[in-house]
C-alpha cells in the first residue's frame, strides 16, 4: 500500500506563486501527478510526470505551472502567475506497480489552494 502526503496549499494573491509537494511511500512508483477540483466542477488534470521524466499538463496551466521530480518518490508543482480560477483542492495521484501485480493508483487527501484578487 502506498501512502501519499501532500503539502504546500495556502492562500495567495492573484499573480503570486506557490509550490506544492507530494511524497509517496513504498513500492515501485511509475508516475505521479496533480489533479484539482473546484467547487461544483469535475476533477481535472493539472500535471503529471512519469518515472522516465515525461510530463503532461492541463491546457489551463501550460506555461504557468511546472512539475518536477525532486526524488524518486517526491514531486513538486511550481505554480506561477496564479489566477482566481486556480482556486481548488489539489490532489496528488500516484501510480505504482507492485511486483507480479497490475498497476494501482493512490490519492492524497488534498490540499487547498485559494487565490484571492
Amino acid at each position: 500500500q502506498v501512502q501519499v502526503v501532500e503539502s504546500g496549499g495556502a492562500l495567495v494573491q492573484a499573480g503570486g506563486s506557490l509550490r506544492l509537494s507530494c511524497a509517496a511511500s513504498g513500492s515501485i512508483i511509475t508516475a505521479m501527478g496533480w489533479y484539482r477540483q473546484a467547487p461544483g466542477k469535475q476533477r481535472e488534470l493539472v500535471a503529471t510526470i512519469t518515472d522516465g521524466g515525461s510530463t503532461n499538463y492541463g491546457d489551463s496551466v501550460k506555461g504557468r505551472f511546472t512539475i518536477s521530480r525532486a526524488t524518486k518518490n517526491t514531486v513538486n508543482l511550481q505554480m506561477n502567475s496564479l489566477q482566481r480560477e486556480d482556486t481548488a483542492v489539489y490532489y496528488c495521484n500516484v501510480k505504482y506497480h507492485p511486483p507480479f501485480d497490475r498497476e494501482h493508483e493512490a490519492w492524497g487527501q488534498g490540499t487547498q489552494v485559494t487565490v484571492s484578487s
